[in-house]
């Protein structure tokens, strides 16, 4: 048994998203079929149609979705038809050395699921019947997508779906970042670099974290003006700085104790751990082209005791994680409706990516009906 579904699929690398219409198989077991009701349009999406993130075309973007599902496969227990569920990048064992540690996103399954379900099937067919490919092993970004169990995060049915599909990616991995990485003690000094979707949560996760003063760095003037919307206390445009470590340090009087690297460039990493006071941590979250390099003084590594490290997707533990999300949320301490910019339907995907590669959202969201 399959449905039909309307996807968005990246045909040819460095070329628009084109949208078609596929077959999505039941699942088999430990998999479920997701209707899908909303997935936010994410830099990383972009990231995999210019070969920034390698997968191999054709493939069908994706995977900050939220839906219901609909089909269970055989031995899935803890989900049902009728569920309220998010899709998550990372697949996860659940037995392994990283998953027992709490650190699940560095789960080698993950590995396995690039393009495909974590055994290397695929359960989407186009028209003619060829086999298509699905980011991350999600391929959220369609009217159906059939996934394996551990790609599936359960969530409340109140939360409204459009909502709650931006925590499974930028909210999750900006808060987290902030909070579960670096675990930010309060009344620190922060700098965010790049007020996306990602930086712009990374900055509510040092709000929730009590920092004392939050700088916002970007070159978009309203995106700064959205940093302070949700919270930052200084901003610095990029593009009006000639030295950005220089005025950031003057700024903070001496330098951050936390700087969070949003954008995806070695050079803004190396600025990020550059802002950094005596004993900082700079935390890189953006995905840079893999021909980039970092390059820091080694020497401040154990005169200075600063950290540069890696976050990714918020170094999630997603079961706990996700509810907390939700519960701060309820609690207004995280604004989730707000960073939705613009929602596009599906047929509207080719203008959703160009606005995302313009930079005129924050979030913008594909919603199926």
């Amino acid at each position: 048994m399959s449905h039909a579904a309307r996807a968005v699929i990246c045909r040819e690398l460095n070329r628009p998203v084109v949208v078609e219409r596929i077959e999505v198989e039941s699942p088999d077991r430990d998999q479920v079929m997701i209707r899908m009701a909303a997935c936010g349009v994410c830099h990383s999406d972009y990231s995999a149609t210019n070969g920034t993130i390698k997968v191999t075309p054709p493939v069908i973007l994706g995977h900050e979705g939220a839906g219901v599902v609909v089909e269970v496969g055989a031995g899935v227990t803890h989900l049902a038809v009728g569920d309220h569920v998010l899709s998550f990048v990372c697949s996860m064992c659940g037995h392994c050395r990283y998953c027992l540690a709490g650190r699940p996103t560095l789960c080698l399954q993950s590995l396995k699921a690039g393009a495909a379900l974590p055994d290397g099937s695929l359960k989407t067919r186009d028209a003619a019947g060829t086999p298509l490919g699905i980011m991350a092993g999600c391929g959220a970004m369609a009217e159906y997508a059939t996934l394996h169990v551990s790609n599936v995060i359960r969530i409340d049915p109140d939360v409204p779906l459009a909502t709650a599909a931006l925590l499974s990616c930028a909210v999750i991995t900006g808060v987290g970042a902030v909070l579960t990485r670096a675990r930010m003690e309060p009344g620190s000094v922060a700098v965010v670099f790049g007020i996306g979707g990602v930086g712009l949560n990374a900055v509510q996760g040092c709000v929730i974290a009590g920092a004392r003063m939050i700088v916002a760095v970007d070159t978009s003037v309203e995106k700064l003006r959205a940093a302070r919307d949700f919270g930052a206390t200084h901003t610095l445009n990029a593009a009006a700085e000639p030295n950005v470590v220089k005025a950031v340090r003057e700024l903070t009087e001496g330098g951050a104790d936390y700087s969070f690297e949003c954008i995806g460039s070695g050079e803004t990493a190396a600025q990020a751990y550059g802002v950094l006071a005596r004993g900082g941590t700079a935390v890189v979250v953006g995905i840079a082209p893999p021909s980039q390099t970092t390059s820091i003084r080694t020497l401040t590594l154990p005169f200075e005791e600063k950290t540069l490290t890696g976050c990714y997707m918020g170094s999630a533990r997603p079961d706990a994680d996700i509810p907390r999300l939700i519960h701060f949320h309820r609690t207004g301490k995280l604004r989730l409706n707000e960073l939705i910019t613009r929602t596009y339907e599906v047929t509207d995907a080719p203008q959703a990516f160009a606005d995302l590669i313009a930079g005129r959202n924050i979030r913008g969201v594909i919603r199926f009906n």
